[in-house]
Parts: structure tokens; sequence; C-alpha cells
């Protein structure tokens, strides 16, 4: 694990409160991110670090979970790996905040619908003092967050358990390119489900850092109980 976050260490926000959260910035290297979580998960389920939240933009990428159908994959032009976490085919790319909570499901006395549901508050949270309202957490095959009258989907959130620690986690359309979409089928739904912060307040153009100060800070408030704003 110390070879793999030599390169990110410097991206440790704080170490004061009792989850460490890493902004990584863009990471041309989906494999490279997989690897980080990997080793910090292992590093956790010994009881060697404390929780973390790792925050990140990915480079386009396409991600198969458990259940995926290689059927939900129309276009095979971009990178493609096959993971650990629950659900179909999604896609990650410059624009979408991913954040991949390495929680001790155990020692916060969370179940893992706990923790979804933990996720899904953290992002609706966020995305409404954005001013997109109305915005829903759902269970079961429909798993994300959903805007418009459950119409479109403008969060994703795929969840791995190993020993009661979690990895993989949730993925929010901020300024997302969402003709990618149109790659896959998203979860098995056509492309058109997709949506973004950008598209549903018809801007041009969202402030990543504000996104992922306030998601941090909502995160933090749940997994923590830190009422406080985040540092990034």
């Amino acid at each position: 694990m110390k070879e793999s976050l030599s390169k990110t260490e410097r991206t440790l926000v704080s170490r004061t409160t009792p989850v460490d959260v890493y902004d990584l910035g863009f990471s041309n290297s989906y494999q490279e991110i997989w690897d980080l979580q990997k080793n910090l998960l292992s590093d956790r389920m010994q009881g060697n670090i404390r929780d973390s939240l790792i925050i990140v933009e990915h480079n386009h990428v396409i991600t198969l979970g458990r259940t995926s159908h290689q059927e939900n994959v129309l276009i095979r032009d971009l990178p493609i790996f096959e993971i650990e976490r629950g659900g179909d085919a999604t896609y990650h790319g410059p624009g979408q905040l991913v954040v991949y909570p390495i929680v001790s499901l155990e020692q916060r006395g969370l179940s893992v619908r706990g923790l979804v549901e933990k996720l899904e508050s953290a992002i609706i949270e966020t995305i409404s003092s954005f001013g997109i309202q109305g915005a829903e957490g759902l269970l079961g095959k429909e798993t994300g967050v959903w805007v418009n009258g459950r119409k479109r989907k403008i969060a994703s959130i795929g969840i791995a358990v190993s020993h009661w620690v979690s990895y993989h986690g949730a993925a929010l359309n901020v300024n997302t390119d969402l003709s990618y979409f149109q790659k896959i089928r998203p979860c098995g739904y056509e492309s058109g489900i997709m949506t973004s912060m950008k598209k549903e307040l018809s801007v041009d153009q969202i402030n990543m850092n504000e996104v992922k100060d306030r998601l941090v800070a909502s995160f933090l408030e749940r997994f923590a109980g830190i009422k406080a704003e985040s540092k990034i």
C-alpha cells in the first residue's frame, strides 16, 4: 500500500476527523485507483488504518459489476473493467465525481443497505444545495439518485463489501458528457435516462470543487457526525 499511497498522499485532506479523505483530482488510470481501493481495503480489514473516502474523476472508462450483462456494452471503444461491485454496466469520465468509501460497516453499525442510504442522502443534500429539488434515492434494480419524478438518473451507486468493509461507491454526474452513456445500456436502461447537474440546472459549467466540498461535508456529517465545512 505504501507504494500506491506515495503517489497520492499529498492529496490527503485531513487526519483530524475519524475519516481520512483523499482528493485524487483527475486520474488517467482506473487501474491505479482500483488498486488503491483494494490496498486501503486490506489495511482497513486488518485495522491498520481508519475509514477513508476517496474522491476522484476518472478518464473515460466502462465498468461492469457482478450482475452485468455483456450485451449492455454497445460500443467497445473504451477501456472495460470487470469489477467487484454490484450492478450492471456504467460509465465513468471527466466531469463526473466518483466517491469510494472504505468504511468498516461493523464498527459503524451499518448494513449494506444503510450504507447505500447514507450515500444517497449525502448526494441528495449536495445537489439540493445547488437547486436541484425533489431528488429520490431508490434501492433494488433502480439503486441510485433519480430526479424529474424518477425519470432521470443523476447518480449511480454500486458497492462491494469484504469482511464487512466497503469499497467501490457512487458516481455523481456533474458536468459529465452524457453522450458517452450511449456506448452502454446503463444498468440495463436506455442511455437517455441519464442526466447531470449541469443539464438539470441548464448551465454551461458547475464548479467541481464546490460540489466536492459539499459532498464531502455531507458524507462526514452522516458517517462521522461532523458538522463542519470541508477543507478541500
